[in-house]
């Protein structure tokens, strides 16, 4: 195994509420692996860890062999970390194109207009990614206009926009129908694995789990259960009994 991403002991107090409890954790590289549990669990936090965004984490995070555990989101981006939220963060005002073409430019690490310069040179780059999430019919829609599931789309387009080696997605089906959900995470698999990339994303829906997943971790109470393959994980008793609600 070649992890790309080592969570060791891991813990993130609130107060005097520990909110995850040494987790350690293993991420093989080009691996699509999710995080499951009930609310509470700690999943979301953990991911937040991963991205740099909460201070205070106590343990190491080793991401391709390096300590990342005091970076900021911004080092951890230009270092190959991606992320999407649960909740849409486009900007709404703004069309398809400008938001894709705004996520380009950042990641070029070369600040210009989006009416001039760069926006020109990156156009290609910025249509080839709406191609990929399917939007390029859509590109001069203004992103209020759009449908949750567009919006997740072009959300998860602008993550490719600076090609990370480690995709984070916290609930990217959220508020989505069953046939939205199905739909965003076959893309999201194809991409990863066309470009062997590593996918790391928090999901409730088990349906999807199973589908996409090629490795689970279930957690509970701030800490690791268990891990396993999907099969693994839905004929596990404990994972059943804690998480899915007895025997299916």
């Amino acid at each position: 195994m070649d992890p790309i991403l080592s969570a060791r002991n891991i813990r993130k107090r609130y107060g005097a509420f520990l909110a995850l409890k040494d987790v350690t954790f293993d991420l093989p590289r080009g691996e699509r692996h999710a995080l499951i549990g009930p609310n509470g669990a700690g999943k979301s936090t953990f991911i937040a860890c991963v991205a740099g965004q909460l201070p205070g984490v106590e343990g190491k995070m080793i991401f391709r062999g390096e300590d990342i555990t005091a970076l900021t989101p911004a080092s951890l981006a230009k270092k190959g970390i991606g992320r999407t939220f649960q909740i849409s963060r486009a900007f709404l005002q703004m069309t398809v194109m400008e938001n894709i073409m705004a996520a380009v430019v950042i990641a070029s690490g070369r600040w210009t207009s989006l009416s001039r310069g760069l926006y020109r040179d990156n156009l290609e780059k910025a249509f080839g990614l709406l191609e990929t999430v399917k939007l390029d019919d859509r590109a001069a829609a203004r992103v209020a206009d759009l449908s949750l599931g567009d919006r997740k789309r072009l959300e998860f387009g602008m993550a490719l926009a600076g090609d990370p080696e480690l995709l984070l997605l916290d609930e990217p089906t959220a508020g989505m129908s069953i046939k939205e959900r199905h739909y965003l995470m076959e893309m999201v698999a194809t991409r990863m694995e066309e470009t062997g990339k590593t996918l790391l994303f928090v999901e409730h829906d088990i349906d999807v789990v199973m589908k996409i997943a090629q490795r689970v971790t279930v957690m509970a109470r701030g800490a690791v259960l268990v891990v396993g393959t999907p099969a693994e994980i839905a004929a596990n008793e404990e994972v059943q009994a804690i998480y899915l609600g007895g025997h299916h």
